[in-house]
């Protein structure tokens, strides 16, 4: 059977853009390698029987201020988001605490602790992001370049904020915290939130990633989906198969088919070839999608020689524990928050991201700790408490069981030391090393040589790739890793304004594309 359009990698972008392609009356086919859909948006029960794990992505602040799923509804579709009392705690090593809420002014009296000018700093940051959230938003998750978006930012700062925010976007995050607070309470909050990102809290850019994730967990929250971060997935698939979209796992597409550099359809693993009469979409990382399952005589060889140079974000060691009840915090802050950062002032963030840069594992690693029963109480027993934490360390090493589980022993050691009695209540844990997440968790380093028009390498910054009709889905697409839907619902539109604009907008993107490679 021929479809309109063929999506493979069935995580949250490939199921956003198979959701606005089937929103325009598109016949659409998502294939999926593994044996179910979401790629690292899933859960499951894997440390004890009624504990519900978040296996990769869990905590959602991207994915309720991004306007891509604003606009897909999945709340009529099963979804539901709920929230800790706390969105973000961050432990110092002295023991104390430093709480983001979404109540600003707790937030403002807890960095007030650590110096009182802050509070005001931290209210006067809050207005700014108020000031500027909508068109940024817009901006920062529609095809490059947002030209419609971009004017009305200006239009909401005014000439002179716009040069001074785009100034801020280019601070690292340690300087744009040093630059506007006095305390440890507020800088270490923002670089925090730098530390979820691979930039390094001292590379230029890194600020960006601090100010976005404070100030939308600020407004919006770092909520968890009730249920399990599949029930995301869940959603996403209901809400395609309503509108006569289908989901098959357990197909692993193995090559794009092109005939006249144009994509025509794929072939999966048994041998069958797919046909897609306007587009196909691939959810996967750029190397793969360029190094094997497309042909290199279809594609440029300056694209080819970039991609040697294309950087993956660091690798993954992540823990997953079920506990008989809360954990034990000597900080009363991470009581009730649904994050928790944890083994970091600046100076260790510092020497993590060094590190890290320099190809070596963390002596210090800094840790993001989830606590999702304390967000979402149906995720375990009552009474008890279902927990992740992980950290990253560099690509390419290699992981024994052995090392892994020492290495694992000393995050629980980090743990217990911010949490006497913390071990005692260990019922089970389940380790996921590098290996368990594919490669990459999103989709390339978020470095600033490999943003915007230089994702995944330099081009156009836009979904379509040099073969016709056929687009890049992934996070190694603008706007990058994170789960907002962002790659996919620009893969979605590239791929409607194509049908639209036929060969008009084949030759415009076609030019353009030979101008780069």
């Amino acid at each position: 059977m021929d479809f309109d359009g063929v999506v493979f990698g069935a995580g949250h972008n490939g199921l956003v853009a198979a959701n606005l392609l089937a929103d325009a009356g598109w016949r659409v086919l998502v294939l999926e390698a593994a044996d179910h859909p979401g790629g690292a948006v899933h859960s499951a029960e894997v440390t004890a029987p009624g504990f519900v794990t978040d296996l990769c992505s869990s905590s959602f602040p991207m994915a309720v201020a991004s306007p891509v799923f604003e606009g897909l509804c999945l709340e009529r579709h099963g979804l539901r988001w709920r929230h800790a009392p706390g969105v973000l705690a961050h432990v110092l090593p002295d023991g104390r605490g430093v709480l983001l809420s979404r109540d600003v002014e707790r937030t403002m009296a807890s960095v007030a602790e650590f110096a009182p000018r802050d509070a005001e700093a931290w209210q006067g940051m809050y207005d700014q992001w108020r000031q500027v959230r909508t068109p940024l938003l817009q901006a920062l998750f529609r095809p490059f370049p947002p030209i419609k978006a971009a004017g009305k930012l200006l239009r909401a700062t005014g000439s002179a904020e716009a040069l001074r925010l785009a100034r801020m976007l280019t601070l690292s995050a340690r300087t744009l915290a040093e630059e506007r607070f006095d305390g440890a309470g507020a800088r270490l909050l923002l670089n925090g939130n730098a530390m979820h990102a691979d930039a390094g809290i001292d590379s230029a850019g890194s600020g960006v990633f601090a100010w976005l994730l404070a100030m939308i967990g600020q407004d919006q929250g770092y909520p968890v989906a009730e249920g399990g971060a599949g029930a995301l997935t869940d959603a996403l698939v209901r809400r395609l198969e309503s509108l006569g979209g289908q989901v098959e796992c357990g197909r692993r597409v193995t090559e794009v088919l092109v005939a006249r550099g144009t994509a025509v359809g794929v072939r999966d693993h048994e041998g069958n070839a797919i046909r897609a009469t306007q587009a196909v979409l691939a959810d996967v990382p750029a190397p793969r999608l360029y190094g094997n399952l497309v042909a290199a005589h279809h594609l440029p060889p300056r694209l080819l020689d970039d991609l040697k140079r294309f950087r993956l974000d660091p690798a993954t060691v992540k823990v997953n524990w079920a506990l008989s009840g809360p954990i034990p915090w000597t900080a009363g802050e991470a009581s009730g928050a649904g994050v928790v950062h944890l083994g970091g002032d600046l100076a260790t963030m510092s020497g993590t991201c060094a590190a890290l840069a320099m190809g070596r594992t963390p002596q210090n690693p800094f840790l993001l700790l989830g606590q999702t029963t304390t967000a979402d109480p149906s995720r375990s027993p009552a009474g008890t408490e279902s927990v992740w934490a992980y950290t990253h360390v560099p690509q390419g090493q290699r992981w024994s069981a052995d090392r892994l589980s020492w290495f694992v022993d000393k995050i629980q050691h980090i743990v217990e030391r911010h949490a006497p009695g913390f071990a005692d209540l260990i019922v089970a844990r389940h380790v996921q090393g590098p290996d368990d997440f594919d490669g990459t968790v999103n989709g390339g380093t978020a470095a600033i040589g490999q943003q915007l028009v230089f994702r995944p390498v330099p081009g156009l910054g836009r979904a379509d790739t040099p073969i016709d009709r056929l687009y890049l889905a992934g996070s190694s697409a603008h706007p990058g890793g994170g789960v907002h839907g962002g790659p996919g619902g620009n893969a979605a539109r590239a791929a409607l304004a194509r049908a639209a604009w036929g060969v008009a907008y084949r030759s415009v993107v076609g030019a353009a594309n030979r101008l780069v490679y």
